[in-house]
C-alpha cells in the first residue's frame, strides 16, 4: 500500500481497536486507503499470520468478520464526514452487519479488503465490503449499518485514545 498514512493512522493514531487500531500492539492493524477503483471506497491489503488459522490453510471466520467490520466502519465514517462537509470523520460504531462466507479464505498470501458506501444520511451509513484473494476470488462479503455516536456515548473519543 502507499507510503502515506492510512485513514486509521491519519484520523485515529491512538486507537486501540483490535481490528484497525494503530496503537494496539496485538491487533490486526488493518490499514485502509482510498480505493482508486471506486468513488468513496476504501481498499486495504492484509496478510494472515499462522495464529489466525481456523484450520490448516484457512483463515478463522471471526477474523474475517473483524477485518470486514473495521474496514466497512471506516468507509461509513468517511461517508458521513463527506455528507456533512466535515474535515474529520465522526467516531462510528457498528449497529449491525451480516457476513456471508462464500469460500474458504486462504492463509499464506495477502488478501485485499474492499468497502464502499451505499448510503450516508445524518448520523447513519450503510456500507458493503468484501475480501478477495490474489486471483480475485471473493471469499466473504459484508453489508453493515454504522452510526456516528453522540458525545455521551462511551465510544465518542475512542479514536483519540485515552
Amino acid at each position: 500500500m502507499p507510503d502515506e498514512p492510512s485513514v486509521q493512522e491519519r484520523y485515529a493514531p491512538a486507537s486501540v481497536c483490535f481490528g484497525c487500531g494503530p496503537a494496539n500492539p496485538k491487533g490486526l492493524h488493518v490499514r485502509s486507503f482510498p480505493d482508486p477503483a471506486r468513488e468513496g471506497g476504501l481498499v486495504a491489503k492484509w496478510t494472515p499470520e499462522s495464529h489466525h488459522h481456523a484450520f490448516d490453510g484457512v483463515l478463522n471466520g471471526g477474523i474475517v468478520g473483524t477485518l470486514l467490520d473495521c474496514h466497512a466502519n471506516w468507509t461509513a465514517a468517511l461517508a458521513i464526514m463527506r455528507a456533512k462537509g466535515d474535515h474529520r470523520p465522526p467516531a462510528t460504531v457498528t449497529a449491525d452487519y451480516e457476513v456471508r462466507m462464500l469460500a474458504p479464505t486462504p492463509m499464506g498470501a495477502p488478501l485485499t479488503l474492499r468497502a464502499w458506501p451505499l448510503e450516508a444520511v445524518g448520523r447513519r451509513a450503510t456500507t458493503e465490503a468484501h475480501i478477495e484473494t490474489a486471483d480475485g476470488t471473493v471469499t466473504a462479503t459484508l453489508r453493515g449499518h454504522f452510526v456516528a455516536v453522540r458525545e455521551n456515548h462511551p465510544a465518542h473519543d475512542r479514536w483519540r485514545g485515552r
